[in-house]
């Protein structure tokens, strides 16, 4: 167990965790129970605490972090999404996991300047309501704080939780941009070709005197059946995996997923986040999974460090979403990169535009907005993330039109 530099930790979470644990008939939790309570625990996990520091000079950041050009892109897909729907009078886009909000203020920016110029977009505008789904009550206020002007003046954003959205309301978009891979993950370890279950103990303090409870791996029996189910859904052989394979199973994922489809009644469930096929997921040669943790923008594997002071992720199965998807009744309508997306969407147009001036005191500007548009379609960073829509009851005569950012793609 690495050494965990002083005051780096939640203390009053590890002892919360650790009574929990001490609770448990076996004295131990889930991996999924860990990090369910390290990242989302209502008072003291980082996402709800002022902990989670999102950004440029925080632990992580995402796309919108680079500029308005993510977001404003997202706006012009999300307005071919409600064109292809007939123009419906009502157009909900929900947000899921927002983050600050940053998404949010760049696609309503947008497209309230396209409302003042051209009327097309003008009927989007009234036609649209901008739902925000979060759990963590300081990123709430921040996400009001930057969208002031949107819901207290003119109304077009609300807050709720997806149990408080009715079942098929939506017509519309439910989207997300970096929230599957954060959602609590079971660890698996395979040992002489036996499927087993990562749990978390508590173990001894080295310093007793400091009175603060570390916690430790325990391997046991999976603690559902549902374990083995999705590797056997998945395809995966055991027998093919070596000795001290370690990975990941993201069941949270499939209920996430259960619960936005039941929302929607008729349009798009538009899903963004860095994952691979079940095919790489899985792959021999993985050995240690895909969990990383954040901090300070710094990465590492070790979720036990800096309780409740960085953020922990695990790549995406996007073969599971799709599958789980048509059990929903959800249509796979493609999925594809996040540069190419944008690039479709007109990312590349937007590089040539703004990549000329001749006023010098701009030439810094111009700079920036380059670097930060080349992050976008970077394939080996931002670039090669994952894009995936699904989508329901969408018009049979525009079926065959493609949305333009799955126009280009690899998959």
């Amino acid at each position: 167990m690495p050494n965990i530099e002083p005051d780096t930790h939640n203390a009053t979470l590890c002892q919360l965790i650790a009574q929990r644990i001490s609770e448990q008939p076996q004295q131990r939790i889930t991996f999924a129970d860990y990090m369910d309570w390290v990242l989302y625990e209502p008072e003291q996990g980082y996402y709800a605490t002022n902990a989670v520091q999102i950004g440029i000079q925080g632990d992580f950041f995402t796309a919108p972090h680079l500029g308005p050009d993510f977001g404003e892109l997202l706006a012009e897909q999300f307005f071919q999404m409600w064109q292809y729907l007939d123009g419906p009078s009502s157009f909900t886009l929900v947000e899921m996991g927002a983050g600050q909000g940053l998404i949010a203020i760049d696609v309503l920016r947008h497209l309230q300047r396209c409302a003042a110029v051209d009327t097309n977009y003008a009927d989007f505008w009234t036609a649209l309501e901008y739902i925000i789904v979060e759990k963590a009550a300081a990123l709430i206020a921040e996400q009001k704080h930057h969208l002031q002007a949107f819901w207290e003046e003119i109304h077009k954003v609300k807050w709720l939780t997806l149990a408080e959205i009715p079942p098929s309301s939506i017509t519309g978009c439910l989207f997300s941009n970096e929230l599957v891979d954060a959602l609590p993950i079971h660890q698996i370890v395979i040992k002489e070709r036996e499927l087993l279950e990562i749990y978390v103990q508590t173990g001894k303090t080295p310093d007793v005197a400091a009175e603060q409870p570390i916690f430790q791996e325990q391997h046991g029996q999976p603690s559902t059946p549902e374990l083995a189910a999705y590797l056997d859904w998945m395809e995966i052989d055991l027998t093919q995996l070596p000795e001290g394979y370690r990975s990941e199973i993201n069941l949270a994922a499939l209920d996430w997923l259960s619960e936005a489809a039941k929302k929607l009644k008729q349009g798009y469930l538009l899903t963004i986040d860095y994952g691979y096929s079940a095919e790489k997921y899985y792959n021999p040669a993985r050995q240690q999974g895909t969990l990383q943790c954040y901090r300070h923008h710094a990465s590492h594997g070790d979720p036990y460090q800096y309780v409740g002071r960085q953020d922990i992720t695990s790549h995406v199965n996007f073969t599971a979403l799709e599958r789980h998807g048509e059990t929903l009744e959800l249509e796979n309508l493609g999925r594809t990169q996040q540069g190419l997306f944008l690039m479709a969407l007109g990312l590349g147009n937007r590089l040539v535009t703004n990549n000329n001036t001749a006023d010098l005191t701009q030439l810094s500007d111009v700079l920036r907005r380059r670097d930060a548009i080349h992050s976008l379609m970077n394939p080996l960073g931002l670039g090669g993330f994952q894009v995936l829509i699904q989508g329901r009851d969408i018009n049979t005569h525009q079926q065959k039109q493609e949305l333009k950012g799955l126009q280009a793609r690899l998959i």
